[in-house]
């Protein structure tokens, strides 16, 4: 697995790993956010771009089908989160173990000093208490971040979500048609520039990873979900904040398909923040850079 991206439970070095009963999953409710409609077609799905890593899979370039779906404009945010587990009553898995991995330089003196770094990316840590409730542990709160992206969710809360709210993970194939907005074979969802005009257009890591972010494109952490310009086709923040979960396996028997990088990523160890970029972790692990947008089939009522 890709721990220097996303560390997984197999990673940790302290971890419970008894998961208790799930709770049942209510019916949806009406109203929630319009998904977009895409009309599908035949794209070129890959890259072999020289700065890519050929071991994920990312190439070789291919042309794929894909059947008109919708998707939503954003990954699903803390406040849409809190209104599913307040329907629901669904505890998320890192609830469940106990604890779920954040970056260390988010972390408070005693907390980090509490948590065990993974041996073989000491950056991140495996916090006591974490979950989407308490981003950094104990002591800390979603609530100044109502509007970013819901964390330390695993592949399987997300579909706990899909399930109440009446829609689905995308594939991996919509998810790579939707992220590049109709441009074909560009490196970002604008465009082969990183920031054109000098303009930042994604929230990664800037600086000296992993000791230093000067956050010059405005965010050391989570940016808001709705963050800098859309791609052509109306979807945000594709690339870097955080990881998506997609539907598939990233290999048989491996881990589950995650897209898009995040607000880690940096091109001295890990740019997965293309639009071609691949990674995956297994269906119970969460992070503090994982999230999820949701995905329905055309003509379908979805929320």
């Amino acid at each position: 697995m890709l721990s220097c991206c996303t560390p997984g439970h197999g990673d940790a070095t302290a971890v419970a790993l008894s998961l208790a009963p799930r709770p049942p999953v209510a019916a949806a409710p009406r109203g929630a956010r319009r998904l977009i409609d895409l009309p599908g077609g035949h794209f070129l799905m890959g890259t072999e771009d020289p700065d890519s890593f050929p071991a994920d899979g990312e190439g070789p370039v291919r042309e794929v089908a894909v059947d008109p779906f919708r998707i939503a404009p954003t990954t699903v945010t803390n406040a849409q989160f809190a209104t599913f587990v307040k329907a629901t009553g669904h505890v998320t898995e890192a609830e469940h173990f106990g604890s779920s991995f954040v970056f260390g330089g988010f972390l408070a003196k005693d907390v980090a000093a509490a948590s065990p770094p993974v041996a073989a990316v000491p950056w991140w840590r495996a916090v006591s208490g974490a979950s989407w409730r308490h981003p950094e542990g104990a002591g800390s709160s979603f609530a100044a971040r109502q509007n970013h992206p819901v964390i330390h969710v695993s592949w399987n809360d997300a579909q706990a979500y899909c399930a109440w709210s009446g829609t689905r993970l995308p594939t991996e194939a919509e998810w790579e048609y939707a992220a590049r907005g109709g441009l074909e074979q560009r490196r970002y969802p604008w465009g082969d520039d990183l920031t054109p005009g000098g303009r930042h257009m994604c929230n990664i890591w800037r600086g000296d990873f992993p000791t230093r972010n000067t956050a010059e494109d405005g965010y050391a952490s989570t940016a808001p979900a709705k963050s800098f310009r859309p791609n052509g086709y109306g979807l945000y923040n594709v690339v870097g904040n955080v990881w998506e979960w997609c539907a598939d396996w990233f290999a048989p028997g491996t881990g589950r398909v995650m897209r898009g990088g995040s607000y880690l990523c940096h091109d001295s160890y890990c740019n997965r923040y293309r639009v071609a970029a691949r990674s995956s972790n297994t269906p119970d692990s969460s992070t503090g850079n994982i999230g999820f947008r949701v995905a329905a089939d055309s003509g379908t009522a979805a929320s």
